[in-house]
């Protein structure tokens, strides 16, 4: 089927746009925006999700307001015939100009939330090595990505009160992947298990000051021994500098004591050039995605086959524990961020599974 971006000179299968270039029911592309305020006060993530293979887009919403309530809402379509429109229901994503402004929209609806945000880049995109995988002779993952920071401007509304955001105190970053990608939240049928690691550790990190951005991706088992890795220090998007890669780093996080969710701690970035830089990290706000479909929370997974149209909310209480036990995993905590005298804002993300001794788990 021809769509509109079959008209551009970019092909590279002998297929058109509308399908991708292997049958793998686990090819996904994916974006994942964060937008929140440097008090701590107001924190927003939203993201689309494509599944070719399974005949889905997806996407959600959710927004922390004080710490005290987020509001959540999810939807899910079929995806043909209208695989050139990111769009589902009342919500919808463009790029205005690529990797510099994007713009995301929910319209007023009956969920209580909506709103109009534009992303502008402050620093490069930065590319992340492919994330390749296999499991008895399976290809499980192959996986490539993209993240950048920016500023954001525009509004959100939630139960008739609307925020303003103002790109002077507001902060953005986001991310945009794809390939087959393993895990999700649906499960595969008829398919051996993989075996179950006795400890696992993600750990994402995506941050800007004025003048630099960082970010890296790190994965480990449970006696700390990396199986991927990336890293790179950004510069704004009219400096002309490339990004300088960060070839390691040394985490030192905190944990707060009833959940595995990262309360603080300090990060060494050592860097191509030979230098280094030394950061540490206070936490202001938490946005808990699941909420949205990561993995699947209260009826949404992403990537999970709903019918031709699904819309529903969830709205979180996050002053009461047992609220927070359930919806805890993949958290995005913002923080503020030191390295030296320079003061930064971003993103950390930190999920740990079984043993992790270093950590006391």
């Amino acid at each position: 089927m021809i769509t509109k971006y079959d008209e551009f000179l970019c092909h590279q299968v002998v297929s058109t746009f509308d399908s991708v270039g292997t049958s793998a029911r686990e090819w996904t592309e994916r974006i994942w925006v964060s937008v929140h305020d440097t008090t701590g006060k107001y924190h927003f993530a939203a993201g689309f999700g494509v599944y070719p293979n399974r005949n889905i887009i997806d996407t959600f919403a959710c927004f922390a307001v004080e710490g005290r309530t987020q509001y959540n809402v999810r939807a899910s379509r079929e995806l043909h015939p209208r695989t050139d429109d990111v769009a589902v229901g009342p919500f919808s994503y463009q790029v205005i100009e690529p990797l510099k402004k994007l713009r995301l929209t929910l319209e007023e609806n009956e969920h209580g939330l909506s709103y109009e945000i534009d992303f502008e880049a402050s620093m490069q995109a930065q590319e992340e090595a492919a994330q390749y995988s296999m499991a008895r002779g399976r290809t499980i993952e192959n996986v490539k990505r993209y993240v950048q920071v920016g500023r954001p401007s525009g509004w959100i509304k939630a139960d008739g009160k609307t925020y303003q955001i103002d790109r002077n105190s507001w902060r953005a970053e986001r991310d945009h992947s794809w390939g087959v990608r393993q895990g999700g939240g649906v499960a595969e049928t008829g398919v051996q298990p993989r075996e179950i690691p006795q400890g696992y550790v993600y750990n994402f990190i995506l941050t800007q000051f004025d003048d630099w951005g960082a970010a890296y991706h790190i994965r480990e088992d449970g006696d700390g021994n990396a199986s991927h890795f990336c890293g790179g220090v950004s510069y704004p998007v009219e400096s002309g500098k490339e990004v300088l890669a960060v070839t390691g780093v040394e985490h030192n996080f905190k944990f707060r004591s009833d959940i595995r969710q990262v309360n603080g701690g300090e990060v060494t970035l050592h860097l191509g050039d030979g230098s280094s830089k030394e950061l540490s990290f206070r936490p202001l706000s938490v946005n808990y995605i699941k909420a949205g479909g990561y993995f699947g929370f209260r009826g949404f997974t992403h990537g999970e086959w709903l019918g031709e149209y699904f819309i529903d909310s969830v709205k979180l209480d996050l002053t009461d524990p047992e609220i927070i036990k359930e919806v805890s995993f993949l958290d995005d905590v913002v923080c503020e961020i030191r390295c030296n005298d320079q003061i930064g804002y971003g993103i950390v993300e930190m999920v740990v599974v079984g043993k992790y001794p270093r950590y006391g788990f």
